[in-house]
């Protein structure tokens, strides 16, 4: 078993998903590799908020998502900025009541809303996650 504790020993992409024990940890990684032809980078956060490694996804420069992993499930985080804000709001009625709940309960500030999204299973809130992360990419 990993220590996510241990800022000396990076884990692999596959023992942080042994850690987490659901497969659909690997699955949405290797559906945004495959989509956005970007791999993985495993880092470090210091952060005392959320301290523990953890897994970025980044295209041209910018993080599309990081992934927090958890036991048996995992929490990802997409910013909305500024950029992306009214693109989100436009599509968020479409979206499941708990991903507009997270939207309107999460505090918006310097111009961003940092989303964090239990995600343990392959339901509807793992397809809108897969929205944003294409807004997050689509918009300059």
């Amino acid at each position: 078993m990993i220590d996510l504790q241990d800022k000396n020993t990076c884990p692999a992409i596959e023992q942080i998903g042994e850690y987490i024990r659901n497969p659909v940890f690997m699955e949405l990684c290797l559906e945004i590799k495959n989509t956005y032809k970007c791999n993985e980078k495993i880092e470090y956060s210091s952060c005392s908020w959320e301290k523990g490694w953890n897994i970025k996804f980044k295209k041209s420069g910018k993080t599309l998502c990081t992934i927090y992993p958890r036991e048996c499930y995992f929490t990802v985080m997409i910013v909305v900025g500024a950029k992306e804000k009214a693109s989100v709001e436009a599509i968020l009625p479409e979206c499941t009541v708990e991903l507009q709940n997270i939207y309107e309960h999460t505090p918006e500030g310097n111009g961003q809303r940092w989303l964090m999204i239990d995600l343990d299973s392959k339901e509807r809130l793992y397809h809108d996650l897969l929205r944003l992360i294409e807004i997050r990419r689509n918009v300059k």
